[in-house]
């Protein structure tokens, strides 16, 4: 494999850098990436087919472990009576601020012929922000026995919250998501349930994503509006930033007492039933942006990739540039009935009318894994050039078609799991260890990338305060501490575990 050129400055498509302006290379990479844009509705987005693709796969990954681990697939309605939503305080206080209200139901022209609204509904109607007490109120019809129980349901739609500084993928004002809800007849079913999805989603994040995270209970501070317990994922993105990837909810009993879901338990008396929520959404696109993405632009792993291999016919100067085409097209056959990871090796064949090398860069913006350049010196010689988008656009490999073939698996689990080793580096370069006041608010404060593990006593003064003077929140109370108790540097008392510090998206 010949090495990039060394005499001449390297080319790359995305103006600016990472390291000049991490913000708007993200919104350049998405636009070259051709994943959305901002519609002509402030805060939402349109996502674009290869943007929609990528959503897809990571949709079907994740719908295949739910349904092995028992849920089935619901829908409950976009609109939400404004009583229901009342009926948990703690929950109805958490999302009052981003929520959309629908008070009439028609429009009718005004005496200027200006449309107005019309029709002003009964009980105003809120847009889901999430769908806890609309499927709470579903439940307590659905649930009458222990028998019943445990109930294990999971919903993909759209969601909306009034987000004030909205960023494509990140925070918009519409997403799309995946919300599990399941009700238990014992506390220990439903945190053990909560647990489960949370592990689901890790290991999504991991293998799937090539994504490390850290797995963590947050503090009472930043759970989730009427929760007893949420847990969640923490990632890394590559400006030192965490991003919530996802989040687990141990509900207690809190939703079922305000909705009445109760069920008559083997001893013959009513009990109100535990229930739990949680939940991944389009953010998980944002976040392969910014993990992988680099001064090209995309960088897709190939077991979520929309398209994991494309051929680029080089027709240009082919004496029979339909022979060529004709090769390319029994090859993508031949790919196609490999299986990977859950499904068949996706190809596509670039034979639009352009010059190979705006080909190449159209395929390296999008992160695709493989380009194959397929000419009449290949067709002839029954040969690929294989570009991988994990390494220099130059660097390209000349190989036996039917040893591509036979090792095309191995080439793409190749480079999953090098794209999580240079994940799980970073984070863990940048993962600090301290231990005074000083080094932990001088660190948060300034513009050093990374988060800070440091031993926190459990006092929710200490983290107003370092939120207040930094910026940084505690993202994650980590499961998996192997390190244990020590001391609060902030009060001197005792602290059971590190706890992760960062700033966040």
């Amino acid at each position: 494999m010949s090495p990039p050129s060394a005499t001449k400055p390297r080319r790359t498509a995305i103006s600016p850098t990472r390291a000049e302006d991490y913000p708007e290379w993200y919104q350049q990479v998405v636009r070259a990436g051709e994943l959305a844009e901002s519609s002509p509705v402030r805060g939402c987005m349109v996502i674009k087919p290869w943007g929609y693709g990528l959503w897809e796969t990571i949709r079907a990954t994740l719908d295949r472990r739910f349904k092995a681990t028992g849920h089935r697939n619901a829908y409950f309605p976009l609109f939400i009576p404004l009583s229901h939503l009342q009926q948990e305080a703690d929950h109805v206080e958490g999302f009052a601020k981003e929520c959309a209200v629908v008070t009439h139901h028609r429009l009718e022209a005004g005496p200027d012929g200006v449309l107005v609204p019309a029709g002003k509904l009964e009980e105003p109607l809120v847009v889901r922000p999430t769908s806890e007490t609309i499927i709470g109120v579903m439940f307590s019809r659905w649930i009458e026995s222990h028998r019943d129980l445990p109930l294990l349901i999971n919903q993909w739609a759209n969601v909306v919250r009034w987000e004030m500084r909205p960023r494509l993928f990140l925070r918009t004002t519409e997403f799309l998501w995946q919300e599990g809800h399941t009700a238990h007849a014992t506390a220990a079913e439903a945190e053990a349930e909560m647990r489960q999805m949370l592990d689901i989603y890790a290991d999504f994040a991991r293998n799937a994503m090539a994504m490390p995270v850290i797995k963590g209970r947050k503090t009472d501070a930043e759970r989730f509006p009427g929760a007893v317990e949420t847990c969640t994922i923490e990632a890394m993105m590559q400006d030192g930033k965490a991003l919530q990837a996802g989040t687990s909810h141990f509900l207690g009993q809190n939703f079922a007492t305000a909705q009445a879901i109760r069920f008559q338990a083997e001893s013959g008396e009513l009990e109100h039933a535990w229930t739990t929520s949680w939940g991944v959404s389009t953010r998980l696109v944002g976040a392969m942006v910014m993990v992988h993405g680099d001064d090209d632009g995309l960088v897709l792993p190939p077991r979520l990739a929309p398209v994991q291999v494309a051929i680029l016919p080089i027709t240009f100067n082919a004496d029979d540039p339909e022979a060529v085409l004709n090769y390319c097209h029994k090859l993508a056959d031949d790919l196609r009935v490999i299986p990977f990871h859950g499904r068949s090796i996706e190809v596509e064949i670039d034979d639009r009318d352009q010059r190979g090398g705006e080909k190449v860069w159209s395929w390296i913006k999008r992160g695709v894994p493989l380009r194959l350049e397929v000419g009449q010196r290949e067709m002839a010689a029954d040969r690929i050039t294989c570009g991988r988008r994990d390494q220099p656009h130059d660097a390209k490999e000349t190989m036996p078609r039917p040893a591509f073939i036979e090792g095309l698996t191995a080439i793409l689990d190749q480079v999953q799991h090098g794209m999580y080793e240079r994940a799980s580096t970073f984070l863990d370069e940048h993962t600090h260890r301290l231990d005074s006041v000083d080094e932990i608010t001088s660190f948060l404060a300034s513009d050093e990338m990374g988060f800070v593990l440091a031993h926190w006593s459990g006092d929710p003064a200490v983290e107003a305060q370092v939120k207040e003077t930094t910026g940084a929140t505690i993202r994650c109370m980590p499961l998996d501490d192997e390190e244990g108790a020590g001391t609060c540097p902030f009060t001197g008392n005792p602290s059971p575990q590190r706890v992760v510090w960062a700033k966040g998206y």
